[in-house]
């Protein structure tokens, strides 16, 4: 039964370093991010994006959080 549990973290250590390797491998094959959008995600929707709708609800909020 010990044995089996070695060999289980044996395998998972490699697994994690394999996978150690490959993520710093893939930061230095030059993955950079584009800055020109400030590292914001610019999709290519034509919708426009309406964030904030002037309501009742909201005048009330304003109100009193100030």
């Amino acid at each position: 039964m010990n044995e089996s549990r070695r060999g289980f973290v044996k395998k998972a250590a490699v697994v994690g370093a394999v996978a150690t390797v490959g993520v710093v491998a893939a930061q230095a094959s030059g993955a950079t991010v584009s800055n020109s959008s400030g590292g914001v995600v610019v999709g290519k929707s034509k919708k426009k994006e309406i964030t904030y709708k002037k309501t009742q609800a909201w005048e009330d909020f304003y109100k009193s959080a100030m």
